[in-house]
């Protein structure tokens, strides 16, 4: 069957997909975006997450027919995504509503665009990004894509998460390096650096 979604902005068409293919080999193997990692392939590990419509999912988990029509955001994308989102006044919370987060409604319509959505290359990065490299939680890697994709939707909506929130929010997300505390303290810098923004 053929495929047709939009992935960081950009239309994408994946031909001859086999109805039982997952999304993750779609945009890994399809659409050479090697970004979300196959590690588990059971939705146990959390590095392959992405955003569908603006919710993290495991993209081993979901059939690539089920992205029909819809918007894929992949770490090559997030910061992109993070951009427009603070241009749309948001920033990882409702601008002056007085209340926190976004509408789930509101965010399905924001999507990545910018310099190459197939690297990620030549786009600044996100707040979230460069609070991981900034406080050391990249070790080996593998496992940092879907942290920080997961990492991007907390703080979208809890633009001030408590330690309980953030391991809550990671806790579908395995690292076999780091031990978590850096992890940790990356989220904790980059909420307390987006809050320095709003």
């Amino acid at each position: 069957m053929r495929v047709n979604f939009t992935v960081n902005g950009r239309q994408q068409e994946a031909d001859d997909v086999w109805e039982g293919e997952s999304l993750l080999y779609v945009l890994r193997e399809r659409l050479g975006l090697p970004g979300s990692k196959n590690a588990c392939e059971q939705g146990e590990c959390g590095s392959c997450t992405v955003r569908l419509d603006g919710v993290p999912v495991c993209s081993c988990l979901v059939a690539a027919g089920q992205v029909e029509g819809r918007d894929v955001v992949t770490v090559e994308g997030l910061a992109d995504f993070a951009k427009q989102r603070e241009e749309h006044g948001h920033g990882g919370a409702c601008g002056g509503c007085g209340t926190k987060g976004v509408a789930l409604d509101e965010a399905k319509q924001w999507s990545a665009r910018g310099a190459d959505s197939r690297t990620g290359e030549g786009a600044p990065l996100s707040t979230v990004q460069q609070a991981f490299i900034d406080a050391g939680a990249v070790q080996c890697g593998f496992c940092t894509p879907g942290l920080l994709v997961q990492a991007d939707a907390l703080l979208e909506t809890n633009p001030s998460p408590s330690d309980q929130d953030i391991r809550e929010a990671l806790s579908g997300n395995l690292c076999r390096c780091t031990g978590y505390e850096k992890i940790l303290d990356a989220v904790r810098l980059a909420a307390a650096r987006q809050g320095e923004v709003v």
